[in-house]
């Protein structure tokens, strides 16, 4: 889309229009009403429309105690003196993220627009509702039917207020902000227009992760506060803070943990050390391990049992690795084609292979062909190891992919399971990135981008896909559909200490 830049004052329109990338910048004037009959002429005559970006950039006066001069403050919402919400704008963070990523302090924030200068003790008051004020915002947000993006240069504090005697220093400071604003500002406008969005099904939160979930949700019901749980109990970062803030504390090991406390074990599993260690020190103890993860274990344990030396295919660190290793002694850990032959294996003794249940086919499988070609004798569990739910989500993303332009995973950077969905989409000549969120959207992925293929690893709730989904909404139409390459019926029991 092209982009109506607008700005209220000559010396705000200057500062702009002196960036190197030389926009073209219209005035609106000063306050509510002379921006209501600007906007009102732009829209008459046609230069604004539901197919303009529309971004209007100016001073404005901070409300937030930890703004600084020279600060950029992004407008996800706009509010009226009393705190009414008069608009949401969800490509706020979006813009945000490339003003930081241009080394400038910017943040989203609360705009309260106002019809006069605030000073005093009404600007004490605004505080409260809003982190910076401003004369023209909603003015605008009443009248924009495109995407829109509002952009605050803070040129004044409650302590150092325009009438101030560093009025004129701080003018410059945040004039200068403003300048440099204009780059990422014709990004954004880049990146608006219509697209549609493919939803992959299934995706995000598996039954294992569910069942782990509910497992310290339901603890902490029984048992109150604090629920001690070893490592991330899944390994999503928004998850672990909701469990957080109702009274789980998440700990690395076990000497954090004080004795007969009630503790959980992640679903990656653990070692019997670390049972041991739990048993030793009295701790009601509550294992959410994945039933396919357990299943590794046992069929570890089976194999050694026979008198095969064991191999692990798995990523060296990982929390579920880890527990493996730490549940059946002897393993040899595998984590890439050529390792087996440096580790110096006997190969003619009698050998079976495990794996890491969050890999992807094809990664086993290159390893696999090599051991094959290594040992006379090596025998495969019954079933394939990979979890069923890593396995529809990358079938899911490998059926999307050729169809998008642009892939986003929606999972934490930790997230095995979400990772191998990234590298499914890459192996389709498709770009592709794992996000945590909207925040970490970048507006140069969504220029080209006009088909949004998405999805979410099996730790990631789906309020997220969620998020990302009205933040890319903020940036034009949107037309949402949904690829269906299966379904999911499979449910765990819970552990018998919260059933």
């Amino acid at each position: 889309m092209d982009m109506l830049l607008l700005a209220p004052l000559r010396v705000e329109a200057m500062a702009l229009a002196a960036s190197p990338s030389r926009p073209r910048v219209r005035r609106t004037g000063l306050g509510q009403g002379r921006t209501a009959v600007a906007v009102d002429n732009l829209a008459t005559s046609g230069q604004m429309t539901a197919r303009n970006a529309v971004a209007m950039a100016g001073l404005g006066g901070a409300l937030a105690a930890d703004l600084r001069v020279g600060d950029l403050v992004v407008a996800e919402r706009v509010v009226s003196p009393e705190g009414k919400e008069l608009a949401r704008l969800p490509s706020a963070g979006l813009l945000a993220a490339e003003l930081a990523a241009c080394g400038l302090r910017a943040r989203t924030g609360t705009v309260a627009s106002t019809d006069q200068l605030v000073r005093g003790a009404e600007r004490h008051r605004l505080a409260a509702v809003a982190d910076v004020v401003d004369m023209e915002s909603a003015a605008l947000v009443r009248r924009a039917t495109g995407p829109l993006a509002i952009v605050r240069a803070v040129s004044d504090t409650s302590e150092q207020e325009l009438v101030s005697l560093s009025a004129l220093r701080n003018l410059g400071r945040a004039l200068a902000s403003l300048r440099a604003c204009a780059p990422a500002l014709a990004s954004w406008a880049a990146s608006t227009g219509p697209r549609e969005v493919l939803l992959a099904e299934p995706r995000s939160f598996c039954a294992g992760v569910r069942r782990a979930i509910e497992t310290v949700q339901r603890a902490l019901a029984r048992y109150g506060a604090p629920v001690y749980v070893r490592r991330q109990i899944v390994h999503n970062a928004r998850v672990v803070a909701q469990l957080e803030a109702a009274g789980a504390v998440f700990v690395e090991e076990l000497g954090d943990v004080p004795d007969g406390a009630v503790v959980v074990f992640s679903a990656h599993g653990v070692g019997t050390s670390v049972q041991a260690e739990a048993a030793e020190r009295a701790m009601k103890t509550i294992d959410a391990t994945c039933p396919l993860v357990t299943k590794v274990h046992h069929e570890a344990r089976r194999f050694t049992s026979s008198g095969r030396q064991v191999i692990l295919i798995g990523h060296r660190g990982h929390d579920e690795v880890e527990g493996t290793l730490g549940s059946v002694p002897g393993i040899t850990l595998v984590g890439g084609p050529g390792e087996a032959t440096a580790l110096g294996l006997d190969t003619g003794r009698p050998t079976a292979v495990v794996t890491q249940t969050t890999l992807t086919p094809d990664e086993v499988g290159d390893i696999m062909t090599e051991l094959e070609g290594l040992f006379s004798d090596i025998a495969h569990p019954n079933s394939s190891d990979i979890c069923y739910a890593s396995q529809n989500r990358q079938e899911a993303v490998r059926a999307m992919a050729p169809q998008c332009d642009l892939v986003l995973v929606v999972g934490s950077a930790n997230s095995s399971n979400s990772n191998r969905l990234v590298e499914v989409a890459r192996r389709s000549g498709v770009p592709a990135h794992l996000v945590d969120g909207p925040s970490d959207l970048r507006l140069s992925w969504l220029h080209e981008a006009r088909r949004v293929g998405l999805t979410a690893g099996a730790s990631a709730p789906e309020e997220l896909v969620q998020d990302v989904v009205a933040c890319l909404a903020g940036l034009g139409p949107l037309n949402v559909a949904t690829m269906a390459t299966g379904s999911e019926n499979v449910t765990f029991s819970l552990p018998v200490e919260v059933r």
